[in-house]
C-alpha cells in the first residue's frame, strides 16, 4: 500500500509556493548576513562608528531588509502579472516606495560603515530583485558586479591590512550578494515558467477532452437523428395506404430515440467519471480545507476499484463528516483484500453528535447502493469515533446494476 500525494495539482501549487519562500528567505538571509558582517567590521575598524552610529546603522539595516522584503513580494506578484502580458517596466506604488527606501538605506548604511563597496553591493542587490527582462537582467548584473569590484578596489586602497576588522570577508559577501540573489530568482522564474506550462497543458487537455466529447456527441446524435428523420418520413409516406406499416415506422423511431438517449447517458457517464484515487484525494483536500487533520491511505491498485459504486459513497461520507463530525481529525482508506475492496471513513465526533439508533438517509442510501453489488456496510462507533466501513466484491470495475444512479 502507498500514501500518494493527496492532490497532484494542489501539491504542485504548494511546491511552487514553497520554492518561492525558500528563494525569498535565502535572499533575505544573505542580506542580513552581509549587513551583520559589515556592522561588525565597522565596529572593529571605523573610529567614527561610536555612540549613535551603531544605532543608526541598525535602523537603516532593518529598513533595508523591510524594503527588500516588500520588493521580493512585489517581484512575485509582478512576475505573475507579466504572464498576463503586462509590461515588464510597469511598477506598482509599493514597489516604487520600497525601491526608493531600499536605495536610500543602502547609501546610509554604507556611509555609516565607511564603505563604498557596501553601498555598491546593496544597490546592485536592490536592483537585482526587480523583475527585469532576461536580456536586461544579465547585462545589468554584469555591470553592477563590475561596479562592486571597482568599489572593492577603491575601499581596499583606503584600508590598511594591519587594521582590525573583517573587510575582506565583508567585501566578498557584498560582491556575491547580487549575483547569488539574481541566480536564485532566475531559478524561481524557471519554476514559475514550468508551473505556467503545466497549467496551460492542463487547460489544453481539458479543451481537447471537450472537443472529443463534442465530436462523439455529434456523431452519436447525428446518426440517430438521421435514422429518426428517415423513419418518420417513411411513416408519413405510408400513413394513408398502410397504417400498420406507418405505425411500425413510428415505433422504430421511438426505439431510435431510446437508443439515442441511452447512448448519450453512456457517453456522459464515460466522460463524467473520476478515477477513484482522485475522488479520495479530493475528499481529503476538502476535509483539510475544513480544518481537519486527514490521514489518507490508498492501495496501489485503487484505480481498479469500482468508481461507479464507491465514488458516490466517498462523496456521501465526506459530506457526513463535514455536517455532523465536529472533530479534529479524519481517516480515509481504500484497501484491497484480494477478492474484496474495503473503503473506510473514520472521524472523531462531538459527544452525542451521532445517533446510531436512527441512521440518516445518507447511510441508508450507502447501504442500498452497496447492497446492490453484493457488498455490505458497517458503522461502528466507540469512544466518540465514528466509522463507516464499506466492503464490496473485488474484480475489475463494471457498470452498476439497474437502479443505481449514475
Amino acid at each position: 500500500m502507498s500514501r500518494p500525494d493527496p492532490s497532484p495539482a494542489s501539491a504542485l501549487a504548494r511546491g511552487v509556493t514553497a520554492t518561492w519562500w525558500y528563494t525569498a528567505a535565502s535572499a533575505i538571509f544573505f542580506q542580513v548576513t552581509t549587513l551583520a558582517l559589515w556592522g561588525l567590521d565597522a565596529a572593529l575598524r571605523v573610529e567614527a562608528f561610536r555612540g549613535v552610529a551603531p544605532v543608526g546603522f541598525l535602523a537603516c539595516a532593518l529598513l533595508s531588509v523591510a524594503a527588500v522584503s516588500v520588493l521580493l513580494a512585489e517581484y512575485r506578484r509582478e512576475r505573475r502579472a507579466q504572464e498576463a502580458d503586462e509590461p515588464w517596466w510597469r511598477m506598482s506604488r509599493w514597489s516604487a516606495i520600497a525601491l526608493t527606501v531600499a536605495l536610500l538605506s543602502a547609501v546610509a548604511v554604507g556611509l555609516l560603515a565607511d564603505s563604498v563597496v557596501l553601498i555598491a553591493g546593496l544597490v546592485a542587490f536592490v536592483l537585482g530583485v526587480r523583475p527585469w527582462r532576461p536580456g536586461v537582467r544579465i547585462r545589468l548584473v554584469i555591470a553592477l558586479v563590475l561596479l562592486v569590484v571597482a568599489a572593492w578596489v577603491f575601499d581596499a586602497s583606503r584600508v590598511s591590512p594591519a587594521e582590525p576588522g573583517l573587510f575582506a570577508v565583508s567585501a566578498l559577501f557584498a560582491l556575491m550578494l547580487a549575483p547569488a540573489t539574481v541566480l536564485s530568482l532566475w531559478w524561481w522564474d524557471i519554476v514559475l515558467a514550468l508551473d505556467h506550462a503545466r497549467a496551460v497543458e492542463s487547460r489544453l487537455a481539458a479543451v481537447q477532452e471537450r472537443l472529443r466529447l463534442a465530436g462523439d456527441l455529434h456523431d452519436l446524435q447525428g446518426h440517430h437523428l438521421q435514422v429518426i428523420a428517415l423513419q418518420l418520413e417513411l411513416a408519413e409516406r405510408t400513413m394513408e395506404r398502410d397504417p400498420v406499416t406507418a405505425a411500425e415506422h413510428v415505433r422504430a423511431a421511438h426505439r431510435s430515440v431510446d437508443d439515442a438517449r441511452r447512448g448519450t447517458r453512456e457517453l456522459a457517464a464515460r466522460f463524467r467519471g473520476v478515477p477513484l484515487p482522485d475522488e479520495l484525494a479530493n475528499a481529503a483536500d476538502l476535509l483539510r480545507a475544513a480544518g481537519l487533520r486527514v490521514d489518507l491511505e490508498i492501495a496501489a491498485d485503487a484505480a481498479d476499484a469500482s468508481a461507479e459504486v464507491l465514488g458516490p459513497v466517498v462523496r456521501e461520507c465526506t459530506t457526513n463528516i463535514l455536517k455532523h463530525g465536529g472533530g479534529a481529525w479524519a481517516h480515509v482508506a481504500l484497501l484491497s483484500g484480494g477478492s474484496t475492496w474495503r473503503l473506510e471513513f473514520a472521524n472523531d465526533t462531538r459527544s452525542g453528535a451521532v445517533d446510531t439508533a436512527r441512521p440518516g438517509s445518507g447511510l441508508a442510501g450507502i447501504a442500498e447502493r452497496v447492497g446492490m453489488v453484493g457488498g455490505h456496510v458497517d458503522t461502528p462507533i466507540a469512544q466518540d469515533v465514528f466509522r463507516v466501513v464499506v466492503t464490496i466484491p473485488g474484480g475489475p470495475p463494471a457498470d452498476p446494476p439497474s437502479g443505481v444512479p449514475r
